[in-house]
């Protein structure tokens, strides 16, 4: 028998009960907000197509049937947002849930670990604003900040880099780059690619640092599920809030018609088969769900273990999980 040394938790007890102190009045939070607390499933029968998102997979074999083949084919969710979409469809009103979810081929560090706590929930006839204030008044509450600064995927890019994201071509978002003197490989990479390198190491750095900071209206390229701008159909109804060097919320005006997700999901798959990623399913009960009626709404899923790691004053989310991958 092996023994090892590394048995103990990463997080401190003294830690770990503060953290179920701040879970209690994150549902205080939605209780006296008449938000309802539900729980949905972890395995799933659909992966995501996103791709930047990697499912873990496994299989379920029926009893008395032990041929990997034959099994059913399922994933661990990366986040609980299709099961709720279909919970508000089929009547739930606004909810909200904490749970674990799963992302292959993550780091393992200071702010990742490939299993952690998402907090997530959805309000009905919300707009983006409205769940930005809503998560704003959450982050108040347990990290005891001020309230937070407002600025626009747009005017971040004019103010940190001195470009417009909106109307620059290739060629500048390369110049912009090689102005960061990163080693960045820009051969091949695509003007999502170029933008998203630009925001992570060029603004990300210098948000957030004494107060929350909230990006909103993304590019509509960067939509994923969120729906695209009237007034300016080059962005997406879609935000982030940052705290500290650290993302803390992504979030949407949710998109709600079931032909244009389709689509969304058919050109996540082709773009993955162009870079040589294998096609995900799609998940049919969502959109039938969409297709019955997904009322108007906005969603938001926060990292609840790095928003409990600021709250606590922690520098990795390891210090306030009871153990992370390494020693799980």
């Amino acid at each position: 028998m092996i023994m090892t040394e590394n048995w103990q938790p990463t997080a401190s007890i003294d830690l770990l009960l503060k953290r179920a102190k701040l879970l209690k009045k994150i549902r205080d939070f939605f209780a006296d907000r008449c938000v309802l607390e539900v729980e949905t499933p972890i395995l799933s029968h659909a992966a995501v197509t996103d791709l930047h998102l990697s499912s873990f997979e496994t299989i379920f074999n029926k009893p008395g049937k032990n041929d990997p083949q034959a099994g059913q084919k399922l994933a661990l969710i990366t986040s609980p947002e299709y099961h709720m979409k279909r919970l508000i469809a089929a009547g739930s009103g606004p909810i909200y849930q904490i749970c674990k979810c799963f992302r292959n081929h993550e780091e393992i560090g200071r702010y990742h670990n490939p299993e952690f706590t998402m907090l997530e929930w959805y309000r009905i006839q919300f707009d983006m604003m409205q769940i930005i204030n809503e998560v704003d008044d959450l982050f108040q509450l347990i990290l005891d900040s001020e309230p937070a600064e407002h600025l626009s995927y747009q005017s971040a890019f004019i103010k940190y880099l001195n470009i417009d994201p909106l109307t620059a071509n290739r060629d500048e978002f390369v110049n912009a780059i090689k102005k960061l003197a990163l080693n960045f490989d820009t051969d091949g990479a695509d003007i999502n690619t170029l933008q998203q390198f630009l925001f992570t190491f060029g603004i990300e750095p210098y948000i957030g640092k004494d107060k929350p900071t909230v990006v909103y209206h993304f590019p509509a390229s960067q939509a994923a599920l969120a729906e695209i701008c009237s007034e300016d159909q080059r962005t997406a109804k879609r935000f982030e809030f940052y705290y500290q060097g650290v993302e803390l919320a992504n979030g949407f005006k949710e998109l709600v018609n079931a032909k244009e997700q389709r689509i969304r999901f058919e050109q996540d798959n082709q773009e993955r088969a162009a870079r040589g990623f294998p096609p995900q399913v799609i998940d049919e009960y969502l959109l039938s769900a969409m297709n019955a009626g997904l009322p108007e709404c906005s969603g938001v899923a926060v990292g609840l273990d790095r928003l409990i790691m600021l709250a606590l004053k922690q520098t990795t989310i390891s210090q306030v999980m009871s153990f992370n991958l390494e020693n799980a």
